[in-house]
């Protein structure tokens, strides 16, 4: 199945800022432009940014991760992903299937 995914990538906040809601507050104007027109939200996280995510209503993707690449599918173990469900989430989608992204240049997640 294919779904029309907003990726979100590179969220940080210089270490000596944190704590102070900007990355919540790029976040929420993150999450209304994912809602308003995917089916779906995708982010690759760091081990730091992860509770930041998981209260925020992200959900942990238990299922494989892959990257479709001009060479074929390649596998991205290790990859602590996370998705946003919309209302336009169609209700058969299973966070523990496999979960495969476009190729792009830079990182696959």
């Amino acid at each position: 199945m294919q779904l029309r995914t907003g990726y979100v990538e590179a969220v940080a906040t210089a270490e000596h800022r944190r704590g102070r809601g900007i990355a919540g507050a790029v976040l929420a104007e993150v999450e209304r432009l994912v809602t308003g027109g995917f089916e779906l939200g995708a982010l690759s996280a760091s081990e730091e940014g992860a509770a930041l995510y998981t209260a925020r209503s992200w959900t942990r993707w238990s299922g494989p991760i892959a990257a479709l690449t001009p060479g074929g599918v390649v596998d991205c173990p290790g990859e602590l992903v996370f998705a946003r469900r919309t209302p336009h989430t169609p209700r058969r989608v299973d966070s523990s299937a496999p979960l495969v992204c476009d190729w792009r240049r830079g990182d696959l997640w």
